[in-house]
């Protein structure tokens, strides 16, 4: 653990336009609040504020701006190996999709450019050494398998240098980035706080420890622990979108739908203002996801036709493609509007596990709205995106498709008459999907399988196997309105009043 920290010095920088009172003749530029870093180089001095300012806009992964200031400081200073290293840096979204095609390129020669340059001090060259093995050999090693033996360079790089709090944060992000989905213990992300918090305690406004904080803590068992940083972080960097959003994935994690709604308000304008499409549209879905919980289906609805004025979006880049397809097919889903779901069309371009929420959408539109027309076709469009996953070894995608298929099948049992059969295929789906945790790209499934298999169990007129469902869910999603509204549905048909009443409590809250 950290022995001695650096007394921190203050990332603040001129940017953007303010207010000018009516008799000016000029405007001010307001100042830039990214929070408080100190990352000692041996690059030349003139360039550490510039080089400690693009140090905290990575740790925000507010990546173009990072890469952006490093790319300066490199001019400047032609002999600073780690401004190539932070370059290399803005292209691992450790916690997004892996770096492919050109990105990947890029970040493999600037790792090469500061290996090159020679750093003067041996904890630099460690800092580029680790980050040289993610980018090596990417012909024959998965993104997962180069992640994990970064993380494990990076835990030589902390272990040498632990009076060092810049080699400990970024041993703890790349312990979260290689969180394994399935660990329901969350070890690593355990780890990860304990690495954390003490530092937190002695740099409360650095902009990493509450950023990672709250990915470590984006978890049913770990999201009260996170809170307090979710609550400190938009006031530490205000002055990027990404900030302003993240606390949302805490107030998710705990059904604190107001909360999340002001958040991604913020996160929203702030990225619509600095041109950050990515970051918008992923506020933006989960503006709309904490808008559905809450009941305001009008606001939810007014950022689907807001979505839809936002023309030529590409959707190959997965952030885009996730959000901008996720929102209209919550609305429609969670709103049970069946006959629009069905009418649903994928983005041109869009990633099978993208694509396959269109497809899943319209099969569950088709079958519970009972139209003429069966779901065969969007089910076997399920079944071929599932096999492109497979195909390209994309583990974690494969069995989130093969639970959407699982669903899409169930409700065709359903359907059909083979009412155990709709049972089986959604409590597997149930099961397989409480197993592994989501990413951060989404602030959940768009309806929880388990949720459905407790509707499942109320259209059956079985209550009492429903609100056993539903409660299940709501322990992994508090506060889940479509939950609670079938709990509640299911303990008055119990004639169970009194828990009937608790959780009418609960949705109105």
């Amino acid at each position: 653990m950290i022995k001695r920290i650096v007394a921190a010095v203050s990332v603040i920088a001129l940017a953007g336009a303010v207010h000018a009172s009516d008799d000016e003749q000029h405007s001010h530029p307001a100042p830039e609040h990214l929070g408080t870093v100190t990352f000692a180089t041996s690059c030349a001095s003139a360039v550490k504020p510039a080089f400690e300012r693009a140090i905290a806009l990575l740790h925000s992964f507010a990546y173009a701006a990072s890469e952006r200031a490093f790319h300066d400081v490199a001019d400047r200073d032609p002999g600073c190996a780690m401004a190539h290293w932070g370059m290399a840096m803005t292209h691992f979204h450790q916690l997004w999709e892996p770096p492919s095609g050109e990105e990947l390129r890029q970040g493999a020669d600037q790792i090469r450019q500061a290996i090159d340059i020679r750093a003067a001090s041996r904890r630099e060259r460690q800092f580029i050494g680790a980050l040289d093995i993610y980018y090596r050999d990417p012909e024959h090693a998965s993104p997962a398998i180069r992640a994990e033996r970064y993380a494990s360079a990076m835990a030589e790089v902390a272990g040498s240098n632990a009076d060092d709090a810049e080699a400990q944060i970024f041993y703890a992000l790349a312990l979260i980035a290689t969180a394994p989905p399935a660990d329901r213990a969350h070890v690593n992300q355990k780890r990860a706080v304990a690495i954390l918090e003490p530092i937190y305690r002695l740099q409360p406004q650095h902009p990493g420890l509450a950023h990672y904080l709250i990915h470590a803590c984006d978890n049913a068992e770990l999201a009260p622990k996170g809170l307090a940083a979710a609550r400190a972080y938009s006031k530490i960097a205000p002055s990027v979108p990404h900030a302003l959003h993240m606390p949302s994935h805490i107030f998710t994690r705990l059904g604190m739908w107001d909360d999340s709604i002001a958040s991604n308000l913020a996160a929203r304008a702030a990225a619509h203002e600095q041109g950050d499409l990515g970051e918008e549209l992923h506020a933006m879905d989960y503006l709309t996801y904490a808008y559905l919980q809450r009941g305001h289906y009008a606001d939810a609805e007014r950022v689907v036709v807001e979505l839809r004025s936002m023309t030529n979006l590409p959707a190959a880049q997965f952030k885009v493609g996730y959000a901008a397809t996720a929102m209209p097919v919550r609305v429609a889903i969670e709103r049970r509007a069946w006959e629009r779901a069905v009418l649903l069309e994928p983005l041109p371009q869009s990633p099978p596990q993208v694509a396959a929420l269109v497809y899943w959408a319209r099969a569950l539109g088709r079958e519970r709205a009972e139209l003429p027309q069966p779901s065969d076709a969007d089910v076997a469009k399920l079944d071929e995106c599932l096999h492109a996953l497979q195909s390209a070894e994309n583990t974690y995608w494969t069995a989130q498709v093969d639970v959407l298929l699982k669903e899409a099948q169930g409700w065709r049992f359903m359907t059909n008459g083979d009412p155990e059969a709709a049972i089986l295929s959604l409590r597997t789906a149930a099961d397989e999907e409480d197993a592994v945790e989501k990413l951060p790209v989404t602030p959940g499934p768009i309806v929880p399988a388990r949720e459905q298999l407790g509707e499942l169990f109320l259209d059956l007129k079985r209550p009492d196997e429903a609100l056993r469902e539903f409660r299940t869910a709501l322990s992994f999603a508090p506060r889940r309105r479509g939950a609670l509204e079938g709990a509640i549905a299911a303990a008055e048909r119990l004639g169970d009043t009194q828990s009937g009443a608790q959780l009418r409590v609960e949705l109105t809250q």
